[in-house]
C-alpha cells in the first residue's frame, strides 16, 4: 500500500505558494487544516498549534489522515512563561494540553498543542476518537485542573476524590508531608 502524498494544491510548505495543508504526507507544511505548524518540525515529526476552538475538528482530520495512534495528552502549566514563542494566530494561554500521535502509514509522529485559558480551562474530550486517551484525560484533569468535555468518566484518577488542588500547577503549594517511623512514638 502506497503512503498517501498531499499535492501542491493542498499543502503549503516552506518556500512554495498553495493552500492550506490538509494531510499528512511527506513535506513539512505550513499549516496543517488550518491551524500552523511550528517552523522547528522536522520530515518526521511535525507540531501543530491550535487555539481551543479548532482542537477537536483538527484531531479529528489528523485521525482522517492516518494518525491512528495516540500515544499520550497531557498538560503544561505556563504560568512562569507567559511570553513563549508561538506561530502568528494563536493566542499564548496559561494552559496547553497537548496530544501525542502516531501515523503508522506516513512513519511520523504529530503533536498537537492546544492553548487552554486559565479562567475556563477545559477542551472535548477525545475519547469519541481514540478511546485509550480516557486515563490520559483523567490525569491532566487530576494533575493540571484541565476538564474534558463529554469524558466518560471525569472522576480523579491520582489523588483522592476529596482532594482540593491540582498538584502539578505551579502556583499549587508543594508543603511537605512529615516522615513517621514505624518505632517513633508520637
Amino acid at each position: 500500500m502506497s503512503e498517501p502524498r498531499n499535492t501542491p494544491d493542498s499543502t503549503e510548505t516552506e518556500g512554495t505558494a498553495g493552500t492550506e495543508g490538509t494531510g499528512v504526507g511527506s513535506e513539512i507544511p505550513v499549516s496543517l487544516h488550518g491551524c500552523p505548524v511550528d517552523r522547528r518540525s522536522t520530515d518526521r515529526s511535525w507540531v501543530v498549534h491550535c487555539n481551543r476552538a479548532d482542537y477537536l475538528e483538527l484531531c479529528t482530520a489528523l485521525k482522517a489522515d492516518g494518525c491512528a495512534m495516540p500515544i499520550g495528552v497531557t498538560g503544561v502549566d505556563y504560568l512562569t512563561h507567559p511570553g513563549r514563542d508561538l506561530p502568528e494566530g494563536i493566542s499564548a494561554e496559561r494552559f496547553e494540553v497537548v496530544v501525542e500521535l502516531l501515523s503508522l502509514r506516513a512513519h511520523r509522529r504529530v503533536r498537537v498543542r492546544c492553548q487552554v485559558p486559565a479562567g475556563d480551562p477545559h477542551v472535548p474530550t477525545l475519547f469519541d476518537l481514540w478511546p485509550g486517551t480516557e486515563n490520559h484525560e483523567r490525569e491532566t484533569y487530576d494533575m493540571f485542573g484541565i476538564r474534558f468535555d463529554d469524558h466518560p468518566d471525569p472522576s480523579r484518577i491520582l489523588m483522592p476524590e476529596d482532594w482540593e488542588g491540582h498538584p502539578l500547577r505551579k502556583d499549587y503549594d508543594t508543603g511537605h508531608v512529615p516522615v513517621r517511623f514505624k518505632e517513633a512514638a508520637p
